[in-house]
């Protein structure tokens, strides 16, 4: 278990998956979140900044993880 926690997490690919298609809960979040704060969707979230950076990070960590926090 140690190891585990010292590991670090694989970086998640930014692509559509063949599974999900353009349906994948990232995308699906990603369009909310843009639609949400007047962002344009074709911004990647490494190019966010300040405030919008920490929304995008917040709801993501809520999200998109807590079904793997159980």
């Amino acid at each position: 278990m140690a190891d585990e926690k010292g590991r670090e997490k694989q970086a998640t690919p930014n692509e559509i998956s063949a599974e999900t298609g353009q349906f994948d809960a990232r995308f699906m979040l990603w369009r909310r979140f843009c639609a949400d704060n007047d962002i344009a969707v074709d911004t990647l979230p490494g190019d966010l900044k300040g405030k919008a950076k920490e929304l995008w990070e917040s709801l993501k960590n809520e999200q998109l993880h807590k079904d793997s926090q159980s």
